[in-house]
């Protein structure tokens, strides 16, 4: 379980960016109502978990100020946790994470694995939400300048690791807490197709495993160079890898058309251990 739900099947993570400027969709919901009709609508098409952000952490993304986040998403979360959504706050600001959990965010998603401001552990742990802890190297601002590991894989497990005991010891259990090895954030193409590869490793942790690959630059790098929103089939191969080697949620800005390649996905992984009939592939279908 994670966050309430069951981690029987792959989960979807939506992402809403109530921002002007992120990498794929800036701009596009900014004002509040829009944003709770993104919403509403990923909800519709399969989404388990909304994913709301104020802040922008593309590579050479400037911080805004603490008041300015939280005024862009307090109005979106109160309005998708009124619908009944199961909402995550995108936030490495404590005080982001305080307001949003009082408008009814159930989950925690910080790009800094809540290293970020020093009360934001122990908000957590008092709160008794759940938190997704991701890996990041330097900030948005610079973090794609000279990335550098020895061994990326092993690196960034080892440090999430060690942010998972740091959790447990400031009163998180390990039941709420999933990491995300966050590709894309300061690392190459190369870093994150390595990471990807071994995400089997993290099987031993304990924790649900979140992947984030959608219209990021490195599937672009590995095709021909397609813009952010032109990045669709690659984004669904990179994540119905990522499934393959253990993420259980996969964050996503095409909920409808990653819901229906894990359907399709798990069927036939499926068909390929049971003596499956007709009904019994309607079954499998349902619960993806």
């Amino acid at each position: 379980m994670f966050a309430g739900l069951p981690l029987t099947r792959t989960l979807l993570m939506g992402v809403i960016n109530v921002t002007p400027d992120s990498f794929s969709d800036g701009g596009e919901a900014l004002e509040a109502r829009a944003a709770v009709a993104r919403g509403l609508a990923m909800l519709e098409d399969g989404a388990d978990i909304l994913d709301v952000g104020g802040e922008s952490s593309r590579p050479g993304a400037a911080p805004i100020a603490v008041a300015e986040e939280i005024a862009r998403v307090v109005p979106v979360v109160r309005g998708l946790a009124a619908a009944g959504a199961l909402v995550s706050i995108d936030t490495r600001r404590a005080a982001v994470m305080e307001a949003a959990i009082a408008s009814g965010a159930r989950i925690v998603n910080d790009v800094t694995a809540l290293t970020g401001e020093p009360r934001s552990r122990s908000l957590v742990a008092e709160a008794g939400v759940s938190v997704i802890l991701m890996h990041m190297r330097g900030e948005p601002a610079t973090m794609q300048l000279t990335p550098s590991y020895e061994d990326a894989a092993s690196e960034v497990h080892g440090w999430l690791v060690e942010r998972v005991a740091a959790c447990e010891a400031a009163g998180i259990r390990r039941q709420r807490i999933a990491v995300d090895p966050g590709i894309g954030f300061g690392k190459t193409v190369d870093h994150n197709l390595d990471i990807l590869a071994a995400l089997d490793k993290y099987a031993a942790l304990g924790c649900a495993l979140v992947v984030g690959v959608s219209r990021k630059s490195f599937i672009g790098r590995l095709s021909r160079d397609e813009p952010p929103k032109q990045r669709l089939p690659g984004s669904l191969a990179a994540g119905l890898a990522a499934v393959a080697r253990g993420a259980h949620i996969l964050r996503v800005h095409d909920v409808g058309e990653t819901r229906q390649a894990l359907s399709v996905w798990h069927a036939i992984a499926e068909a390929g251990v049971v003596c499956g009939t007709p009904k019994r592939h309607r079954e499998i279908i349902r619960t993806v």
